[in-house]
């Protein structure tokens, strides 16, 4: 029988040389060939297989699927129904595959490319731009060897193979609470010795470390947000939507329980680290199913527009703040939105301590100073912790004393298109047409639906009812996505052979990358479709800059130039979802090819991770004759009857190297 399409199931294996790979197509070759020679198709079980095609069932020229590989696309059904409905689906396969064979599709495209060779065993958590031997080599000083470093060659062309023991992560939201040790890269002594505030909330057990909200240290975290939220004037953290907050951006997150007890209350936290080699805060936190990427906090911009963030949040997050003349508060003050707030938790702002330590004073003096001049009103101060509200009105900055502060950008530096560059010394976002205090914004979930007034403000030349429009369009596809790969993907209530049905809100998807997000329609269509997912919204570089209007959205997102490695680690996503970016790339001066884009997409995706891609015919056909180079079991699906658009759906299977 083929292998069922879900996660979990054992996969290929790797032993020997790494062009020695076993699946169980090898022993499944004969067998279906035997059954294309003597089955013919059953069209009418398309409907069962894809509902929203019920109007128009297929023929030889609609609904194309490219199977490649061993025919791994199957069911993963109860025992009772399991005979009828394979053999109906075997023969749909037939059917498809004949069609195929006749126009030529099978065999189109491919001598143009190698097959993708494996990584070595250094890479399977490397994650490119982050070389630091290299670094150290180049002669960056020291400080900035753990900072994102990008040549023109970063992309790697070769298949990163996971750690030998490597599992499918736990369903979500169990996931969220308990990793496999295995599927990250951490011993058990820095687990330990962890010492930071968010880090200590963890436990290792066994072959898993657990973040149970049934710890007793996660009553801190819990205790911490409830501070923080009466620091500000609230009740409770569960006001904070009311009070404009709706995004947080964590630096230096620990592992990701400040954000996580906070995504029970509807707030999005994104969670940003510097690149560290083993006990990464950010691997961790994505494999959690948290939202989380790799910054460098200390020479560069971040890659957000001005005015993006409701709160930033630092728990001993190591950052100096008080060093380099002001400078990386002045980055935080240009990132956050106006009305916002700027939370500090370290043994810096604890004045109790201040007679033990006249070091801390005076580091607290000058930060503290400094925010004055940034205008930020000091709200409170308890123990440890401080929070700053940033002003929202302009007329702050005028009334300064002269030399109080720093100046305001000229608006040739006031830009909203910061990709790593360099920190500035002036205030940002004062030009933006976005300055609105968070207070006026409308609350989340309403804020997600931009009004007409809102729309203008970007300058994209954008209209009411083109985002109405996105959003019906998107909506559309998300629920014939649905209907179109489910049981097989995007399943609520997955169900394995031999499992017990899972209780909902149980997701076999939970962290989703949009390489061209455009509006952040499918975030907003998956969110409505109430999928318990969170989607990274990337905005190439190459095209029109939407990620302030996304950001505004109350979503989260990214500048990316996508021929540069994505800063994350290996096998942080569960899906990839590529709509229009072959298109815009290719109106582009090509610095790398598709296979480079794809190679990528390989690293960024977990074993059993899936791509779903949406682009003119012409490109989709090129990008099939890819998939198999990288292994991955593709088909090509005609999603409508006169559109020039098609939809290739990708599994990345899950291949393990034998212990040695």
């Amino acid at each position: 029988m083929s292998r069922p399409l879900h996660r979990g199931s054992g996969g290929g294996r790797l032993s020997g040389s790494m062009n020695d790979l076993w699946t169980d197509s090898q022993m499944k070759d004969k067998t279906e060939k035997d059954d294309i020679d003597k089955i013919r198709s059953d069209r009418s079980f398309l409907s069962l297989i894809f509902p929203f095609f019920q109007d128009s069932l297929p023929t030889k020229n609609s609904v194309v699927l490219a199977i490649t590989g061993s025919f791994w696309w199957t069911i993963s059904i109860g025992t009772s129904s399991r005979g009828q409905i394979f053999h109906g689906y075997r023969r749909l396969q037939e059917q498809l595959v004949s069609d195929l064979l006749e126009i030529g599709e099978l065999s189109s495209g491919t001598s143009r490319f190698k097959d993708v060779e494996f990584c070595s065993d250094e890479s399977e958590n490397y994650v490119p731009c982050f070389n630091v031997s290299m670094n150290l080599e180049l002669g960056f000083p020291k400080g900035e060897e753990n900072n994102r470093h990008c040549g023109s060659s970063s992309l790697q062309n070769c298949l990163v193979l996971p750690p030998t023991n490597y599992k499918i992560p736990l369903r979500w939201p169990t996931g969220q609470d308990v990793i496999w040790v295995s599927n990250v890269k951490i011993s058990a002594q820095e687990v330990l010795s962890s010492g930071s505030l968010t880090k200590r909330m963890m436990m290792l057990e066994e072959d898993q470390i657990s973040f149970r909200s049934a710890s007793p240290m996660f009553d801190g975290v819990e205790d911490y947000s409830h501070q923080i939220a009466e620091m500000i004037g609230l009740r409770n953290e569960s006001n904070f939507i009311q009070a404009g907050v709706r995004t947080i951006l964590d630096i230096g997150c620990g592992y990701g329980s400040f954000g996580a007890h906070l995504f029970s209350k509807e707030l999005l936290t994104m969670c940003l680290a510097e690149f560290e080699a083993s006990g990464s805060q950010v691997q961790l936190t994505l494999e959690r199913g948290l939202p989380a990427m790799l910054g460098s906090l200390t020479s560069k911009q971040f890659p957000y527009p001005s005015l993006s963030f409701d709160m930033i949040h630092c728990a001993r997050c190591g950052v100096d703040w008080d060093k380099k003349d002001g400078i990386f508060l002045i980055e935080v003050d240009r990132v956050l939105r106006p009305g916002g707030y700027f939370v500090w938790t370290s043994p810096v702002t604890n004045t109790q301590g201040f007679l033990r330590n006249k070091e801390n004073e005076k580091r607290w003096n000058t930060v503290h100073t400094f925010a004055s001049g940034l205008c930020w009103e000091l709200l409170s101060q308890q123990e440890e912790t401080v929070v700053w509200k940033k002003t929202s009105l302009k007329k702050c900055y005028a009334s300064r004393k002269s030399g109080s502060g720093p100046p305001l950008c000229s608006k040739r530096h006031d830009i909203e298109t910061p990709y790593y560059g360099l920190l500035q010394t002036c205030i940002g976002g004062t030009q933006s047409r976005r300055w609105v205090s968070i207070k006026d914004r409308a609350p989340w979930p309403a804020r997600s639906n931009l009004k007409s007034n809102e729309i203008q403000i970007y300058g994209l030349g954008l209209h009411p009812e083109d985002l109405a429009e996105d959003t019906l369009n998107w909506n559309s596809a998300v629920k014939n996505f649905w209907s179109l790969l489910s049981p097989l993907i995007f399943s609520d209530h997955p169900k394995r052979p031999g499992d017990e049905d899972p209780s909902p809100p149980y997701n076999m998807v939970r962290n989703v990358l949009d390489m061209n997000a455009r509006f952040g329609g499918f975030n907003s269509a998956l969110l409505e479709a109430g999928k318990s997912v969170w989607v990274m919204n990337v905005v190439p570089t190459t095209g029109p800059n939407y990620l302030p209007l996304i950001l505004d959205r109350g979503f989260v997102g990214v500048l990316h130039d996508w021929c540069e490695a994505f800063p994350t680690y290996p096998r942080t996503y569960d899906m990839v979802h590529v709509a229009g970016l072959l298109s815009l790339e290719t109106g582009q001066k090509r610095r790398c090819s598709m296979q480079d884009l794809f190679s990528e997409i390989d690293r960024l995706l977990r074993p059993e991770g899936w791509v779903i891609l949406r682009d003119t015919t012409t490109l989709i056909e090129s990008a099939r004759s890819l998939a198999p180079l990288l292994k991955w079991e593709a088909r090509v699906v005609e999603i409508e009857s006169n559109s020039d658009e098609r939809l290739l759906v990708c599994q990345k299977p899950f291949f393990k190297r034998l212990a040695n």
